[in-house]
């Protein structure tokens, strides 16, 4: 469970801070590596499930409201404070030891709790990646946080694929870090985007 926090802390500050590098006013206009999603979207889908699905599965509560699932996050100007604060009180809801144990009710039954914190980290990482890379940031882990990822991306990708959570593997050449693999396995390209 130590390691497993520390890699959800680490993975909550560095979008954070990403999210500061977003600005005000996500633009709608501006496309992003979810093809399905603008940036406004998208931002508005990682703060959701990041920072408040994050704090509600520790929590063990009822699902997130449906008035919370359709809040436009990004229109208040400290949108990135208020998600930084969330995510804060997420990370730390999940600091007791015993939120890490039993399982969680996800509503189409239950997960044990590590699973559960692992899924919330891909969507916090992978997530923070989209956005570091729709709005010409990097989202940077560790290497033992990203081996964390490529193991947790690892251990979901099939699956993922099969309800159209992920697309297609993305083929790296040579060697790559375990992080640019995860986001590969995920169906991202993480080489640099050609001038």
């Amino acid at each position: 469970m130590k390691n497993a926090y520390e890699h959800m802390a680490e993975c909550a500050a560095e979008s954070a801070r990403v999210a500061r590098g977003v600005g005000a006013a996500p633009q709608a206009a501006t496309a992003t590596p979810c093809r399905e999603w603008d940036l406004r979207e998208l931002v508005n889908h990682w703060v959701l499930y990041s920072a408040h699905g994050l704090q509600h599965r520790a929590l063990r509560t009822p699902p997130l409201p449906d008035e919370l699932a359709a809040r436009d996050f990004t229109a208040e100007a400290d949108w990135p404070e208020r998600y930084a604060a969330q995510l804060d009180r997420a990370v730390a809801a999940w600091s007791d030891p015993v939120t890490w144990e039993g399982t969680i009710d996800t509503g189409h039954g239950s997960t044990p709790a590590p699973d559960i914190a692992r899924m919330l980290v891909m969507e916090t990482a992978l997530h923070g990646w989209d956005v570091a890379r729709a709005t010409g940031q990097e989202f940077r882990l560790s290497g033992p946080a990203g081996a964390y990822l490529l193991e947790s991306v690892e251990g979901t990708a099939e699956l993922y694929r099969r309800y159209d959570g992920f697309a297609g593997e993305v083929v790296l050449p040579g060697e790559a870090s375990d992080f640019a693999r995860a986001l590969a396995l995920s169906g991202r390209d993480p080489r640099p985007v050609a001038a």
